[in-house]
């Protein structure tokens, strides 16, 4: 076997091993997550009367996002776990008798980093921002499907905005009793009328959940010019297809694609949705690109910090607390990293500090590596 034939089966088999650990990590996580995040996503059926169709589609969506914040400290679990486990089956002593410098190795977890570093980028710059745009598309072209959610017993509902809906019981017959309706929206009130006020005795929703029929009422109506008219009635139909909730159907800033914000903060267009000329909202801007393109620079410092464990040794005395303050050296810049970025668009100083802390670290984290390992044959 040649020496660059051994080096590359060496190499491929770490990376094999390392995507192994990252992909199980990233996805079983990312179960985890999303699974608590669809029951709070619950409240779009229970509460706001969205389709179950919407629900599920809108929680796939926002899939994206969690791998986008779980992949750093994937990555972290993984290499720990990759480099554990050649030492632990003595795989590491195998390589270094085979005449390998561990700077080789090191500069291998490296160039993975990068890998995992390009991936971070894509979906936090392009794949991410157009999935909860489009996630936020679902849920604006969603039409209000599950009417009986608005008639909940003795609670003031507001889930479609301007308007109200209160009843006072529902019998085992599905009748409403007591029925109140404030309308300052014009979705039920006639042309003409500013806002307009709804009693009924009892009430029941149609069997197709697109109309309320009520009995026995009156209808108060506000005029443009203030004068009030009522009208009595002894039974009236509500048509309800096509309203739509207070759900949030404008995108928010993280859903906004990375050229327009780009072209926000150069241009300062305030035709760009979501780009504003106040210093807040520009800071906020900011904040967002920092989050795109700053927090995948601190993957490859991990993947240094992290390399440090090619150095362990079975006769010191802290050999078996290396992993544990190695991973938790990681934690610790990946939590800063998320705390510091909060204020790297406080400035444009404050942005290009952001950067370079990572860069400059990962100058000093590799060139102390070369030291640590400069005595390591090299191959």
């Amino acid at each position: 076997i040649t020496t660059f034939t051994m080096k590359n089966t060496i190499y491929k088999y770490f990376f094999h091993e390392f995507l192994r650990y990252f992909f199980i990590t990233l996805f079983a996580l990312a179960v985890i997550v999303w699974s608590v995040q669809s029951v709070n996503f619950l409240d779009l059926v229970t509460e706001d009367g969205h389709a179950f169709a919407t629900y599920f589609t809108y929680s796939l969506l926002t899939l994206s996002k969690i791998f986008t914040k779980l992949i750093p400290f994937s990555f972290l679990i993984a290499t720990v776990l990759t480099i554990l486990k050649f030492e632990k089956d003595n795989e590491l002593v195998v390589i270094w008798t085979s005449g390998l410098n561990k700077i080789n190795i090191v500069n291998l977890i490296f160039r993975i980093s990068l890998i995992i570093m390009f991936l971070q980028l894509v979906l936090t710059s392009i794949i991410n921002p157009t999935l909860l745009n489009l996630s936020r598309s679902v849920l604006k072209s969603s039409e209000l499907q599950f009417i009986p959610s608005l008639m909940k017993e003795k609670e003031f509902n507001d889930t479609v905005e301007g308007l109200t809906i209160f009843v006072d019981k529902k019998d085992s017959n599905k009748i409403y009793h007591n029925i109140f309706i404030r309308d300052d929206s014009r979705i039920l009130s006639s042309i003409g009328t500013s806002s307009s006020t709804i009693f009924s005795k009892r009430g029941y929703i149609s069997d197709n959940e697109k109309s309320l029929v009520l009995y026995d009422g009156y209808i108060q109506n506000l005029k443009e010019d203030g004068d009030v008219n009522i009208v009595r009635f002894n039974q009236t139909i509500f048509d309800l297809s096509g309203i739509t909730t207070k759900s949030i159907s404008e995108p928010k800033l993280q859903e906004t694609s990375t050229i327009k914000i780009i072209k926000c903060i150069k241009d300062k267009n305030v035709d760009v949705h979501n780009c504003k000329t106040n210093e807040r909202a520009l800071m906020n801007i900011r904040i967002e690109i920092n989050k795109r393109f700053g927090m995948p620079i601190f993957i490859p410092l991990i993947s240094l910090v992290c390399s440090f464990l090619l150095s362990s040794r079975l006769d010191t005395k802290i050999y078996s607390y290396n992993k544990y303050i190695y991973f938790f050296i990681g934690f610790i810049i990946l939590a800063l990293a998320e705390i510091i970025v909060r204020y790297s668009g406080m400035s444009w100083v404050h942005t290009i500090s952001y950067y370079l802390l990572p860069l400059t670290m990962i100058l000093l984290f590799y060139f102390a590596l070369i030291q640590k390992f400069k005595h390591e044959n090299l191959f």
